[in-house]
């Protein structure tokens, strides 16, 4: 669980009790280690902004709202700039690159690496399931109209 509070820290509190609350999110917060997400240093991280391009005309063309953050120790450049709002995509690139340092250093066990096993167990449960209602459905049309369909064709 702290380990979780580490990836999501920068967040607020309301936010995070909001988050917590959803029953989604337990189940799935129970599913998935966070013991070794790697955690930021600020002495780590070498932050610049710049401007951003793209749509937004005036608020984008004259304010330094895109983020570019730096890992020092490993040389991993992480760019944001998904909104006008500095601290927003400040937020959004540390998290960016909380992820990608835990897909270097964990690789198989990092949480995006976690997600995906749970995603595809819930595809092939669902097509297992599906198959096995198709089933039934095959079974029971042929016991109920078994000889009406033979006849038909």
């Amino acid at each position: 669980m702290l380990g979780l509070l580490r990836c999501v820290a920068l967040e607020s509190t309301a936010q995070w009790k909001a988050l917590s609350a959803s029953p989604w999110r337990r189940c799935l917060s129970k599913a998935i280690d966070h013991s070794r997400v790697p955690v930021l240093r600020d002495e780590d991280l070498e932050e610049s902004f710049v401007r951003g391009s793209g749509p937004g005309g005036q608020a984008v063309a004259k304010t330094n709202n895109k983020v570019v953050l730096t890992h020092k120790p490993t040389g991993i450049v992480v760019q944001c700039h998904t909104t006008r709002s500095l601290f927003e995509n400040r937020r959004e690139a540390r998290k960016m690159l909380i992820g990608k340092l835990d897909q270097l250093y964990n690789g198989d066990q990092s949480v995006e690496a976690q997600l995906q096993r749970i995603e595809a167990k819930k595809q092939t449960e669902t097509a297992r399931r599906k198959q096995k209602l198709q089933a039934k459905k095959k079974a029971w049309k042929e016991r109920e109209f078994g000889d009406e369909s033979d006849k038909s064709s």
